[in-house]
């Protein structure tokens, strides 16, 4: 079974890629604003004014009076800090997918399994975001929170207008990021298997590489091939080869070097005459050298030297 190394529409990638972008920068925009209690409490304070659900202090008069207590998950910190967390990692896989999209590294199974872990953690994000809550019997909610299931100019303190509007607005995005992903996952998988042309291309540069070696196998094995080492040959055809003493490198200017090197310098008559920048002509030279072959005579010394005699008065 062959799987897919590549995509077979690229553009269709690079799209979804460029729609993906915003959403993910206003998620992490509302998740961020969201973050440490920005307005969950007042929104679930609002929603118990106007009797859609229960009250913040229902967990002080639990713990007063002894009595267990489970926060609604839609009014839990967890759900707050699950949001920015995600929010957060899918950015981070944004900046990872891009690039490796670009350098054709992105295969189509990695991208499937992280598009489809994307997919479960947002429908948890939505799924908290919706949840219901029961936990006060004459205040029951069992849909989506007021914020959600209402329009936001039913909010009793009117100044709450605006986070229940940020609040709708991030629910929607998760919704949208959630499709989008699940599109991205579709494609991904679908990419997954093979075309038969596909296949047969594989098959064939598979067989071509499979000629290529057994081609350079039988060349190897041959007896008629001679490695190209310039220190060992083969003694007849196919027997071992022995090794043989490095040979001196020579070049077109070795001899003319050598030459020039020998002390004798008896093939070279020029060379004594225009070795000095200024040669003297011939008729001085062979003066000069008879009269230095003439030998001077040189006064006897004595050493120590002999004693002088008296002189007589």
């Amino acid at each position: 079974m062959y799987v897919a190394r590549k995509y077979r529409n690229d553009r269709l990638i690079f799209i979804l890629i460029a729609l993906e972008l915003p959403f993910i920068i206003i998620i992490l925009t509302f998740t961020g604003i969201a973050s440490h209690n920005r307005y969950r409490t007042k929104l679930w304070q609002d929603g118990y004014d106007n009797g859609f659900n229960s009250s913040p202090d229902a967990a002080i008069y639990a713990a007063a009076n002894y009595r267990p207590y489970t926060t609604p998950m839609v009014w839990s910190s967890f759900a707050t800090n699950y949001n920015l967390v995600i929010a957060i990692l899918s950015t981070f896989i944004f900046i990872t997918k891009f690039p490796l999209h670009v350098l054709r590294i992105l295969y189509p199974a990695p991208s499937a399994f992280f598009h489809a872990g994307l997919v479960a953690i947002y429908c948890a994000s939505a799924s908290f975001q919706a949840g219901s809550d029961t936990s006060d019997p004459r205040h029951l909610q069992r849909g989506a929170p007021w914020y959600i299931a209402k329009s936001c100019s039913v909010a009793y303190d009117k100044g709450n207008i605006g986070y229940c509007e940020q609040a709708k607005s991030l629910f929607a995005f998760t919704i949208v990021i959630i499709v989008l992903y699940f599109v991205e996952f579709v494609v991904a998988v679908y990419n997954c298997f093979i075309t038969d042309e596909e296949r047969a291309e594989r098959e064939e540069a598979l067989e071509e590489k499979r000629t290529m070696k057994e081609y350079e196998d039988m060349i190897l094995k041959s007896p008629s091939f001679i490695p190209m080492t310039p220190r060992a040959v083969p003694m007849n055809p196919g027997t071992a080869t022995y090794p043989l003493p490095a040979m001196p490198v020579m070049i077109p200017r070795s001899l003319a070097f050598n030459r020039l090197d020998t002390p004798s310098s008896s093939d070279l008559p020029l060379r004594e005459t225009f070795s000095s920048p200024n040669p003297p002509p011939p008729a001085v030279q062979q003066e000069v050298e008879a009269a230095s072959s003439v030998k001077q005579p040189q006064p006897q010394i004595y050493f120590p030297p002999p004693p002088k005699k008296a002189l007589k008065k």
